[in-house]
């Protein structure tokens, strides 16, 4: 099966297209192309992403990520004589002018490439971003009679480390700029929400103390290289609900500390911001690990599946490592970077999961908030 990925959850535009085969039970899956176009320099002036400018990139990128995504997995085919479309899509992209206008002076002079399924995130992330991708699915499925399936970002990042031989039931610690969540899946599809943040997720607090520590857009990847010069315990912060006797997390208070830490020492220097940055992370890593280390003595899952941006993080990344050595039991997948952070493989890759074991619904809505 040949599957078109297509992720536009927040800001980064991405589009892939894999082959996919052996079933539910031992998926294997060849990438053919994985391209992933950035926004950084667009809403870096803004410190944050601007859901209205992504939504406007995305329409920008979709088109040439296409045509190159079809070059390299060799699917791109012209006809010289353009198909008549613009009546099936001109509804479909009407709140996207500049898609639409790319996809009538693109598409109609391409045969059906030999895709069998599309597959789109429907949801959590930004709506406005959302449906740029939901009707570009869409536009796509009303051409080329290609049918959609909807998927979950966080199932995307739930399967994006899936070796052939994964075993059940998995535990999914899924960090991302957006979501902290601890999932209990005993089959693909068989999701049980174990915790989840409660205010900021982890990625979001890493951004929000960079900021305040001085450091420029995306802050996450700033403030991690930046502890890397830090010495440990020279300040101390809270870790927020490590021992709270459910799976939730909390990480806002723990940016709180640092507010008035940072108001306490008044201007920073060099070594302070590094101390501060390796005191901060070394906090959000604890809890992330207590709870995890918690979920895994209760329902010693077979796998311990770590994904998402936050993931791209090379202290947790060890940290993880290094804790599951006392659980020999359970083994522990952690992504490769490019798959670490959203991209469109993973929403394939879901896709294909996704059509082993449900019908594909005839309409597609973006829904920011949608949880596994």
């Amino acid at each position: 099966m040949i599957i078109l990925g297509i992720e536009t959850s927040c800001d980064e535009t991405g589009v892939s297209i894999i082959k996919a085969a052996g079933g539910r039970a031992r998926p294997q899956f060849t990438v053919l192309a994985h391209l992933v176009a950035s926004q950084v320099k667009v809403h870096e002036p803004w410190g944050g992403v601007v859901p209205n400018l992504a939504k406007r990139e995305h329409q920008k990128n979709l088109i040439p990520l296409l045509k190159q995504a079809l070059e390299e997995s060799k699917l791109l085919e012209t006809e010289p004589a353009g198909k008549k479309v613009e009546n099936k899509i001109k509804k479909t992209l009407a709140r996207e002018p500049e898609l639409l206008e790319q996809f009538l002076a693109f598409i109609p002079h391409l045969k059906k490439p030999k895709i069998n399924l599309i597959a789109v995130t429907q949801g959590p992330g930004l709506e406005p971003a959302l449906w740029v991708g939901l009707n570009f699915a869409k536009a796509l499925r009303a051409v080329w009679q290609i049918p959609v399936t909807p998927i979950n970002h966080m199932e995307g990042h739930l399967v994006s480390p899936v070796e052939a031989k994964v075993k059940f039931p998995i535990l999914g610690l899924l960090v991302s700029g957006g979501h902290t969540e601890l999932v209990l899946a005993k089959a693909w599809g068989q999701y049980k929400l174990l915790g989840q943040t409660r205010d900021d997720a982890a990625g979001e607090a890493f951004d929000k103390v960079a900021r305040l520590l001085g450091l420029p857009y995306p802050g996450g990847p700033a403030l991690a290289q930046l502890a890397t010069a830090g010495t440990p315990g020279q300040f101390d912060l809270p870790r927020p609900m490590i021992n709270s006797p459910d799976y939730d997390f909390s990480f806002s208070g723990l940016k709180t500390a640092v507010v008035y830490l940072v108001k306490k020492l008044g201007t920073l220097d060099e070594q302070q911001k590094q101390n501060i940055a390796v005191e901060f992370e070394q906090a959000v890593i604890d809890v992330l690990l207590a709870k995890t280390k918690r979920a895994i003595e209760e329902y010693a899952p077979a796998t311990l599946i770590a994904a998402g941006g936050v993931l791209a993080n090379t202290h947790l990344v060890a940290a993880l490592q290094t804790m599951i050595k006392k659980y020999p039991t359970t083994q522990l997948l952690i992504p490769p970077h490019h798959l670490s952070t959203d991209n469109a493989t993973m929403i394939a890759m879901a896709g294909y999961l996704s059509a082993k074991k449900k019908s594909r619904p005839a309409t597609l809505t973006a829904q920011g908030r949608l949880t596994l």
